[in-house]
């Protein structure tokens, strides 16, 4: 079994995704997978942060116990990138100057479990400074299972959109199977608040599958019994599977680790809190709302007049810098269509993406010229236009000669 766990976002605001794959870690730990067959790779600017209360500590439940000791730091900072996750994936050798060289050195024997979380968009998931487009994941898995690089393997994805990873791109006959947080039209949600860190400690779906195999006998359990659980408690958006379903049937610890534990143990709760406290949930917010909100709750938690005036700029800010890139991407698709109403159609629409080279190309121009989407996580949100200029057939010429012609703005970053 070799097991691959990827965190592609950083920055507080982005707390989350590494302390879900740093909770991720402890369960396979713990359930018998050695250090040498896990990799992991994460921005790790958590523990550390200047932010973080407790330094070197990293938790993923309210006054939860710290899930970032003994975690393996195979590739961090700027070695988080689409090309070397696709590299460590099919086994292909990394350059040790990006980090531990650890990559999946699996045959026709082994199975596979690879857990992602980050933002995400159709067609694609932030990865780093970069993208990781579902095209791209998908031909690698059909190379690697040409190659007999596994016998069965298993991916969890935690992103906004991240049903369109997979929807209609993985096909059920190579021994992949698949769980997404949400469809692929809709936000995957942020859960837990936390008042003394200012941010939040997971994502409702992630909670639900790594809360769930803490408590389970996950060498009984089944992936699909696993699946039933975390698609019903998460209510906030549509939990989706994909691929080869007889994988389902498997048990949990042959993806997650074979040897049988006691279960790691809850917090408990203390008297003064509601039970919906420690529901992942009550309090979720949808993933590109999470910094607005978290701006929100320090104005009302602040605890001085200066605290609440400097939670107010930052907040004003972040709303000042989302509508300049609103208003630039406007601009661009006026250009385009030539039609007022044609223009606010297409940047409310919400449909499917099938125009994956039209789109991507698109992406690859904005992502290039406009706004880096890595260091700008809103620009995710933007990405939407360019779905519904594509399944409209706008020529990509017409669509990159905007993006060109309107972004003459400097480098941004930091609009989140």
């Amino acid at each position: 079994l070799w097991v691959l766990l990827v965190a592609g976002s950083n920055g507080w605001f982005n707390y989350r995704h590494q302390a879900d794959v740093c909770h991720a870690y402890q369960i396979v730990a713990a359930h018998g997978v050695p250090d040498d067959h896990i990799i992991v790779m994460m921005y790790d600017d958590i523990a550390y942060n200047v932010e973080n209360p407790t330094p070197g500590k990293i938790i993923n439940h309210p006054n939860g116990t710290d899930v970032y000791h003994g975690v393996p730091k195979d590739y961090v900072c700027g070695s988080v990138r689409p090309d070397i996750f696709l590299q460590v994936l099919k086994g292909e050798k990394v350059d040790g100057a990006f980090g531990s060289g650890k990559t999946l050195n699996s045959g026709a024997n082994d199975n596979i479990f690879v857990y992602f979380a980050d933002h995400g968009a159709k067609g694609l998931v932030a990865f780093g400074e970069n993208t990781l487009k579902a095209v791209e994941l998908n031909d690698a898995i059909k190379e690697m299972y040409a190659a007999k690089k596994y016998n069965k393997m298993v991916f969890y994805v935690e992103a906004c959109e991240s049903g369109s990873m997979f929807k209609g791109l993985l096909p059920a006959d190579v021994n992949v199977f698949a769980t997404t947080a949400s469809n692929d039209t809709t936000s995957s949600y942020a859960c837990y608040f936390d008042k003394a860190r200012k941010t939040f400690l997971g994502d409702v779906y992630s909670i639900k599958w790594l809360e769930d195999s803490d408590k389970e006998n996950i060498e009984k359990e089944t992936l699909e019994q696993q699946y039933t659980v975390v698609k019903k408690e998460t209510n906030t958006s549509m939990v989706c599977q994909f691929g080869d379903m007889d994988i389902s049937k498997m048990p949990v610890g042959t993806f997650q680790g074979p040897k049988p534990t006691i279960g790691l143990p809850r917090p408990t709760h203390p008297p003064h809190y509601p039970p919906s406290w420690f529901s992942c949930g009550a309090d979720a917010v949808p993933g590109p709302e999470v910094p607005v909100k978290i701006l929100q709750n320090n104005i009302v938690n602040a605890a001085t007049a200066e605290e609440a005036k400097e939670a107010n700029e930052k907040y004003a800010e972040l709303m000042k810098n989302r509508k300049f890139m609103e208003s630039v991407v406007h601009d661009l698709i006026d250009v385009i269509t030539n039609d007022v109403g044609l223009t606010n159609t297409i940047f409310t629409e919400n449909v499917e993406l099938t125009q994956f080279s039209c789109y991507y190309a698109a992406v690859d121009k904005f992502h290039d010229k406009c706004f880096n989407v890595g260091k700008n996580d809103y620009g995710l949100r933007m990405l939407n236009t360019f779905v519904n200029l594509c399944e409209r057939n706008f020529d990509i010429n017409d669509i990159t000669d905007a993006i060109q012609a309107v972004c003459t703005h400097p480098h941004m970053y930091g609009i989140h």
